[in-house]
């Protein structure tokens, strides 16, 4: 007689026999265990790297046991949209200071986003970029690939990276695509098994309606609704960076209904600050896309169902160029979203198990990281233990570089009190105890 075993305990099993007895195990006990289905009390197994049981009543002996009674343990966030300004702008932030930021805010996988000085566009740059956050990384991570007008092949080539970043609008860096022939060559090229991620902001109209002021929701709509003809065009899989308008979510929600594979993800500031927040925080409320009205971000609360993910788009720059007479766009937001959205979920703006689908498994799954996203037998121990009674002051103290946060002050509910990286203690009561390094690099499936 035959039994079937999942894709997952298989894995659990080999990792089992490679490990050996002697790996060390850790034992979660009584934690409130969120999945997108749900919430549990249950207790965490840990061998080695992986979780290998999440049950009731579990017990090994020898194992070091957690007391996480009264916790909430949610998997590790995967963070698909971050700005580590590494290599070229390291005086804004680097792999060691942001994967730092991330852990300490319950990060444990980072995307890294590939508009440096020196931009991620070939396979060599892309090696190049890996080399140098393997040594500095506190955090796992991986990298997306960088769309210009003469690399189509090549970008659809470097088969390590998670997806394609393909810029419609101007933002940071060089990477602007803005002309419809050279966007047509990229969907028509990159494969259709990964992410085509896009800038949704239509440059023509940035130069039209903004005018050195507000991009208008216009520039969004117009950029993804042109991506989507493509992403139909070609039946390639688009996702749709900060999305900020309803308009949008509308273009998404209809293209679907009619089989174009899209996801999209809203960023933490496009939730948690609107137009009424820039007269207090002058250009430290500069961003693209930016800030949107307070109507606009209670629409985008009533229709968090639309999303895949959650994605920072962390964007640190220092405050000297924040209050310079040309202030660039962008926000620091790997340490403080998952502060932010646990706050909203204890205030019943969302189900926890929708937290840790929209932050963990939704993420993961859409650019196929492997072991990464959930609390279950053959995933990564990555975990994130937090106290619903504690209270957490934004702004208090930050890991990155940068050193500011437009939330700063603000006052939540809940408290991480421990992040496991892969079964290792990363963050502890306040401290970053993972070391540079410790991070490894994450490719898909």
């Amino acid at each position: 007689m035959t039994s079937a075993i999942s894709p997952a305990m298989r894995l659990a099993g080999e990792c089992r026999c490679e490990c050996g007895v002697n790996e060390r195990q850790r034992l979660i006990r009584g934690a409130q265990v969120v999945t997108p289905h749900g919430v549990s009390e249950n207790d965490i197994l840990i061998q080695g790297e992986w979780i290998v049981a999440v049950s009731p009543g579990l017990s090994s002996s020898g194992a070091e046991v957690l007391d996480a009674e009264g916790l909430y343990a949610l998997p590790g966030v995967v963070d698909a949209h971050v700005h580590f300004r590494d290599p070229g702008a390291t005086h804004k932030e680097d792999f060691t200071t942001g994967s730092q930021a991330a852990l300490a805010g319950g990060v444990t996988t980072v995307l890294d986003m590939p508009n440096t000085p020196v931009p991620t566009v070939s396979a060599e740059t892309f090696e190049q970029k890996v080399a140098i956050a393997a040594p500095k990384s506190c955090c796992d991570f991986g990298l997306l690939i960088g769309a210009t007008a003469g690399n189509a092949s090549q970008a659809a080539a470097v088969g390590g990276a998670a997806g394609l970043k393909l810029y419609m609008g101007s933002s940071t860096g060089s990477l602007l695509l803005a002309d419809l022939r050279s966007q047509q060559l990229h969907f028509a090229a990159y494969p259709p098994d990964r992410p085509l991620a896009i800038h949704g902001e239509d440059e023509e109209a940035v130069r039209l309606f903004s005018q050195g002021e507000r991009r208008p929701p216009i520039c969004a709509e117009l950029a993804v609704t042109r991506a989507i003809a493509l992403a139909r065009r070609n039946r390639r899989h688009l996702h749709v960076c900060h999305v900020s308008t309803r308009a949008e979510l509308d273009a998404i929600a209809l293209a679907r209904s009619q089989g174009v594979r899209v996801t999209c993800e809203v960023a933490p500031h496009h939730l948690f600050l609107s137009q009424d927040d820039e007269a207090g925080l002058g250009a430290l409320a500069i961003m693209n896309p930016p800030l949107r009205s307070p109507d606009e971000v209670e629409g985008l609360w009533q229709r968090l169902d639309q999303f895949d993910m959650v994605a920072s788009d962390h964007a640190p720059h220092t405050l000297a160029e924040k209050r310079s007479a040309t202030p660039p766009a962008g926000v620091p937001g790997v340490e403080t979203s998952l502060p932010l959205l646990f706050d909203a979920a204890l205030q019943g703006r969302l189900g926890l198990p929708r937290l840790a689908a929209l932050t963990a498994a939704n993420p993961a799954a859409i650019y196929h990281l492997p072991h990464k996203g959930q609390i279950a037998a053959g995933f990564h121990a990555d975990i994130v233990l937090l106290d619903p009674q504690g209270q957490t002051v934004l702004g208090e103290r930050l890991f990155t570089k940068c050193g500011w946060t437009p939330y700063a002050g603000r006052r939540l509910r809940g408290h991480i009190v421990r992040v496991l990286l892969r079964g290792s203690d990363a963050f502890v009561d306040g401290e970053v105890v993972a070391q540079p390094g410790s991070g490894r690099f994450v490719s898909p499936r």
